[in-house]
């Protein structure tokens, strides 16, 4: 994004509001809007924040295993996979005792 591009003051966006909610949306754009000279707002396309939220809750899963494991509070993939298969084969017992 390139910021001289992208910051507009805020009565360039009272006299041409519904002109750059299309370009913001049509082109997942995201402005800056200024109000006496300093950046006040961001304006942007839902989809774009929608990703960025996504992206953030993914570093901090990132950062909270990372932590975790620092920690040492990890097991192995192999045991971790042991008791998936564990858990299933419960279930798999449990729906055929059901049925019976």
């Amino acid at each position: 994004m390139k910021f001289s591009e992208a910051v507009k003051p805020i009565s360039y966006l009272k006299t041409h509001a519904s002109e750059v909610i299309r370009d913001v949306s049509e082109n997942q754009k995201t402005l800056i809007i200024t109000h006496n000279g300093e950046a006040k707002v961001i304006l942007q396309d839902v989809k774009v924040y929608e990703k960025t939220q996504e992206s953030i809750a993914l570093l901090k899963i990132l950062a909270l295993s990372g932590k975790e494991v620092r920690k040492g509070k990890y097991r192995p993939i192999e045991k971790s996979f042991a008791n998936v298969k564990n858990r299933i084969d419960d279930f798999k017992r449990g729906q055929s005792e059901v049925q019976s």
